[in-house]
C-alpha cells in the first residue's frame, strides 16, 4: 500500500508530458550505450526498460528517471570485456551476474541506511573520477566514429592504436560521426526545448545515411531482435569470484553515487526532499532484473531527470509512463533500428562524454588550491590509465588525509594549558581569582570543540611541562566529540602527571562522555571523586587541597611563600 500511495493522478498531464518526452530522449542514447557496451543495442533497451521501470515502483524519489548512463555503461564494458577474455564461453553470463551482484549491493546499502553516506565525498574525487570517465567514453567511441571496429585492450588500447585508426577512417563515417556531433552541440536552444537534440541527430543521421550513403560501406546497427529477453543465471567460477565481487562492489557504488546527486539535482528543481535511502533499494530492484535479462545497469540519469521536471513530470507516474511509451516505440519499431550507422550512435556517446567531464570546476581549477587541483587530475589520469577502484581509493584516502591534517592545524588552537588567567579561555570572575590565587601552581589544562586524532601531538606538548605543578585540572565540559586516540592522549598525559606527584581533577559534564572515560579505566587512575561537572567545583577542589598541603585552612597567601615560611 505505501507503494501505491505514492502515486497520484492529480498531475496525470504533466507526467504524461514529462513521461512521452524522456522516453523519447532515453531511446537514441539507449541504443548508443547498448552499442558502446559490447553486449548489443538490445542490452540498452532492456536496461532502460527494466531500470525505469522497478526504480520508479520501489524508489524514494518522485520525479527521477533512471535508465543506463554513460559512467555505469563506461563501467559495464570493461566487466564485460574482463569476464570475456577470462572465461569466452560464460564470460557474457558472469558479465551480467555482476549487473545482479552490484544491485544486491545496492539494496544491501539501503537496507543498511548507507544512503546519507554514500555522497560523502570530496568534490575533488568525484569531479575528477566522473572527467575520467567521460574521457574513457569518449576514447572508446573513436572507433566507430572514424568508421574502424573496436579496439581490445579499452581506452588504452584505442589510445595505442590511434595511429592506426587515423590512418584507416573512413571518410564517409567519419563525416557522418562529426556532422551528427555537430547537430548535439549546435542545434538551436528553441528547436531542443521543443524536440530532444538526440532525437534530431539520430533521425538525420540515419536518414542521410538510408537515403544517400547507403552503398558506402557504413556500418549499422543491424537486426535488432526485441522480444521476451534470455533470462541469465547467475554465473560463477572460483577463480573469478573476487574480481566479480569488486566490480559489483564498484559498479553499485557508482550507481549509488549518480543516483543520489541527480537526486539532490531533482530536489532542487521541485523543492523536495528525496529518500536516499529507498532510492538505493529501488535502483538495486532495478539493476538486479536487468542484469537478469540480460540489460545494461543503470541510475539515475541528470538529463532524463531534468527534461522529465521541465516537462511537467512531478510524480513516480511520469516514470512508469515513459516506460510504457518507450515500450511500445521499441517493441512496435524494432526493425526500423537496424540502419541506424553505428557512427551516428558514437557521436552521441561521444556528446554524453563531453557533458560528464566536470567543465565547470575544470574552468575553475586554477583559482583554487594546488592539493585540491592534484588530487582532482591525478584521479581523473589514475581513472583512464590504471584503474577505476584505484582512482577512488587512492583520491579519497590523499583527500582524506589532508583534510584531516588540516582540521588538526584548526584543533590544535583549542587545545591550552593555562595557570594564570588568559583571554582566549572564557573564564568566570571566581574562577580567575582561584587561577591567581594559585600563585602558578594549579594548570588549567582546557579543550573545546570536536576532538578528532590529529589533536594529540597537542596535547602532549602542552602538558610536557605538568612536572612544574602541583595540581592539574582537565576541562572537558566545552568537548562536542572526544575520538577515542585523544582520550588514550588524555589518558597518558594524566598518568604521567599522577606519576609525577600531580593530583589531576577532570571536569566533564556530558553522560556519553563520562561513560567513554569510564570504559577506557580511567577513572582507575585519578578515582572517580576527582570526576567534577563543573570548573569551578574542580578549581575549588584544587585550592583547597593546595591549601591543606601548606597546612592551613584559608588560602590566602601563595603556597610556595607559606611553605618557606614555615620551614624558616
Amino acid at each position: 500500500m505505501t507503494l501505491i500511495n505514492r502515486f497520484s493522478l492529480a498531475n496525470l498531464r504533466g507526467d504524461l508530458f514529462g513521461g512521452a518526452t524522456t522516453a523519447i530522449v532515453s531511446l537514441p542514447l539507449a541504443l548508443a550505450f547498448g552499442v558502446a557496451s559490447g553486449a548489443g543495442p538490445e542490452a540498452g533497451l532492456y536496461g532502460a526498460l527494466l531500470v525505469g521501470l522497478f526504480a520508479s515502483l520501489f524508489g524514494g524519489t518522485s520525479t527521477l528517471i533512471s535508465e543506463p548512463t554513460g559512467p555505469m555503461t563506461v563501467i559495464m564494458t570493461a566487466v564485460l570485456t574482463t569476464m570475456i577474455a577470462a572465461n569466452p564461453e560464460s564470460g557474457f553470463a558472469m558479465a551480467f551476474t555482476v549487473v545482479m551482484m552490484a544491485g544486491a549491493f545496492q539494496i544491501l546499502f539501503g537496507a543498511l541506511k548507507l544512503g546519507k553516506y554514500i555522497t560523502l565525498m570530496p568534490y575533488s574525487v568525484i569531479s575528477g573520477f566522473m572527467s575520467g570517465i567521460g574521457i574513457i567514453l569518449i576514447l572508446l567511441q573513436l572507433p566507430p566514429f572514424l568508421g574502424q571496429p573496436a579496439q581490445s585492450g579499452g581506452a588504452m588500447g584505442t589510445l595505442m592504436a590511434f595511429p592506426e585508426l587515423i590512418a584507416g577512417i573512413n571518410p564517409v563515417a567519419a563525416g557522418l560521426g562529426l556532422a551528427t556531433l555537430l547537430v548535439l552541440l549546435f542545434t538551436p536552444k528553441r528547436l531542443s526545448s521543443q524536440l530532444p537534440p538526440q532525437l534530431i541527430a539520430l533521425i538525420l543521421g540515419t536518414g542521410v545515411a538510408f537515403l544517400w550513403l547507403g552503398s558506402s560501406g557504413l556500418a549499422t546497427v543491424g537486426e535488432v531482435s526485441v522480444g521476451l529477453p534470455d533470462f541469465i543465471l547467475p554465473t560463477f567460477t572460483p577463480e573469478l569470484l573476487t574480481t566479480m565481487v569488486v566490480d559489483a562492489l564498484l559498479l553499485g557504488i557508482l550507481g549509488c553515487i549518480d543516483t543520489l546527486l541527480t537526486a539532490v539535482i531533482a530536489d532542487s528543481l521541485t523543492r523536495t526532499d528525496h529518500d536516499s535511502n529507498r532510492e538505493l533499494v529501488g535502483q538495486g530492484i532495478g539493476n538486479m532484473i536487468s542484469g537478469f535479462c540480460g540489460g545494461l545497469p543503470g541510475a539515475g540519469a541528470t538529463m532524463g531527470t531534468v527534461v522529465n521536471i521541465q516537462s511537467g513530470g512531478r510524480t513516480p507516474l511520469a516514470g512508469l509512463l515513459r516506460v510504457l511509451i518507450l515500450g511500445l516505440v521499441i517493441f512496435g519499431a524494432a526493425e526500423l533500428t537496424e540502419h541506424i550507422p553505428l557512427a551516428v550512435l558514437a557521436a552521441i556517446a561521444i556528446k554524453v562524454g563531453l557533458d560528464i567531464l566536470d567543465w565547470s570546476f575544470l574552468k575553475r581549477a586554477h583559482r583554487t588550491n594546488l592539493p585540491t587541483v592534484l588530487i582532482m587530475y591525478g584521479v581523473m589520469l589514475l581513472t583512464v590509465f590504471i584503474d577505476l577502484m584505484v582512482a577512488v581509493g587512492v583520491g579519497v584516502f590523499v583527500a582524506n588525509v589532508l583534510t584531516i591534517e588540516r582540521l588538526s592545524q584548526v584543533q590544535s588552537r583549542n587545545v591550552r594549558a593555562i595557570s594564570d588567567a588568559d583571554d582566549a579561555v572564557p573564564l568566570a570572575e571566581k574562577e580567575r581569582r582561584l587561577l591567581e590565587d594559585a600563585a602558578g601552581r594549579i594548570l588549567l589544562f582546557h579543550l573545546t570543540g570536536p576532538m578528532i586524532f590529529g589533536v594529540t601531538k597537542a596535547i602532549a606538548r602542552q602538558h610536557a611541562e605538568v612536572k612544574d605543578y602541583d595540581v592539574m585540572v582537565v576541562d572537558l565540559s566545552s568537548v562536542s566529540m572526544l575520538d577515542v586516540t585523544v582520550a588514550l592522549a588524555l589518558e597518558n598525559a594524566i598518568v604521567d602527571s599522577t606519576e609525577s606527584g600531580c593530583t589531576v581533577f577532570l571536569v566533564a559534564d556530558d553522560r556519553d562522555l563520562v561513560d567513554q572515560l569510564a570504559s577506557l579505566g580511567l577513572f582507575d587512575v585519578i578515582g572517580p571523586e576527582c570526576v567534577l561537572h563543573r570548573r569551578i567545583d574542580a578549581l575549588s577542589r584544587a585550592r583547597d587541597l593546595l591549601a591543606a598541603r601548606a597546612g592551613e585552612r584559608v588560602f590566602s597567601l601563595p603556597v610556595r611563600a607559606k611553605a618557606e615560611a614555615a620551614s624558616a
